[in-house]
């Protein structure tokens, strides 16, 4: 059974209900469970949390560090190309956006992920668009080829595939596989995602466990922000969540927190998520899975990721930039989206630093499988 097997019996109004009825009582039995359950993760999520809101972010900082120490890893992204066959109401690279689109070749692929590595980085996430035939297996293959001599960690954040063709990346160096399923509500799926293959709701909620049967050695998953309540959002990211740790406990899986970001197309979210509200889906992600990884981009003010540092933050994107070529070409290629902290990777570390804690540019080699 898949994740989507597991959740088709659940209603979205249900939870929703479920969440917003939960008391007072019950928010402090959920901070006296030994092991906070499912109904816990509930009301940490709920209204009635909000007055226990900074014990709870002790017990995440605490947690945090039991876990994962004062360390935080440090990647960049590189978005290899811009143009999707996808209508995503919400992103830049909609297929109806009137948008400069460029797609790198592996050799300038390389060029930029030279860059990056002389910045002091050894993780490197590979992005695009949607347009397998613009930037198909084979050229993620030969991208991987050329970058895993500087990256020792390489992942992507492209278009969903079969789990053979995940075999296929993992051969060629790749160990880390991203997607975001955007909103877990269903219906409201299908009215954001207007056209292209990305419209398929099951294909997309089953993209992290064929990747888990390929054998990644890390998956990242999450929900955008701003589409939808994000209680209810926040629910079923920690119930999907718990499901791939138990079903593919040999791959590390992370959590990142998208917030909707302006772009092309100058789509509004339709439920605003406020700082405090994110900083309460986080510590409450992080009370019921204490060993899940929590990923920052820089999609977030500069001033409000450093706060967020010490409540489980475990990995934070810098100097990023989300148009293809954006690191060695001025091309007027169109972003995903706007980034919100601009500083250098130097200055993020330096933060980190100031902040007690450990920034991490590799941690990971495959020499560790030989």
């Amino acid at each position: 059974m898949s994740f989507y097997d597991e959740t088709s019996g659940m209603r979205w109004t249900e939870i929703q209900a479920q969440i917003a009825n939960r008391s007072t009582a019950d928010v402090e039995a959920a901070l006296s469970a030994r092991v906070p359950g499912l109904d816990n993760f509930m009301s940490f999520l709920s209204p009635a949390a909000k007055p226990f809101l900074e014990e709870m972010a002790q017990r995440a900082h605490a947690l945090t560090l039991q876990r994962f120490g004062k360390t935080i890893s440090l990647f960049a992204p590189l978005y290899v190309s811009n143009y999707c066959n996808n209508s995503c109401a919400y992103c830049g690279f909609n297929t109806k956006n009137t948008v400069e689109r460029l797609a790198l070749t592996p050799e300038e692929a390389f060029r930029e992920g030279e860059f990056i590595s002389r910045m002091g980085f050894r993780h490197l996430l590979l992005v695009s668009g949607e347009a397998p035939k613009i930037a198909s297996l084979e050229y993620f293959a030969e991208t991987a080829d050329l970058l895993r001599h500087l990256f020792p960690s390489l992942a992507v954040e492209i278009y969903p595939m079969d789990t053979e063709q995940y075999r296929t990346l993992i051969a060629h160096g790749i160990d880390g596989l991203t997607v975001f399923q955007e909103t877990y509500n269903e219906e409201l799926y299908g009215h954001v995602h207007l056209g292209g293959k990305k419209r398929n709701y099951r294909w997309r909620l089953e993209t992290p466990d064929r990747g888990g049967e390929a054998g990644f050695r890390r998956i990242g998953l999450g929900a955008l922000l701003g589409l939808d309540d994000w209680r209810v959002e926040g629910f079923f990211l920690g119930l999907h969540t718990r499901y791939l740790m138990r079903r593919f406990w040999k791959s590390q899986i992370a959590i990142s927190f998208p917030r909707l970001r302006p772009a092309a197309g100058a789509f509004q979210p339709m439920h605003p998520v406020s700082d405090f509200e994110f900083v309460q889906l986080l510590i409450a992600l992080r009370l019921f899975l204490p060993d899940t990884g929590f990923t920052l981009s820089t999609r977030e003010p500069a001033a409000f990721r450093d706060h967020l540092i010490p409540l489980g933050i475990t990995s934070m994107s810098a100097g990023s930039k989300t148009e293809p070529g954006g690191y060695t070409q001025d091309n007027g290629a169109e972003a995903q989206f706007e980034i919100a902290d601009h500083r250098s990777p130097d200055a993020v570390a330096e933060i980190i630093r100031k902040k007690g804690y450990e920034p991490v540019w590799k941690d990971w080699d495959p020499e560790f499988l030989r």
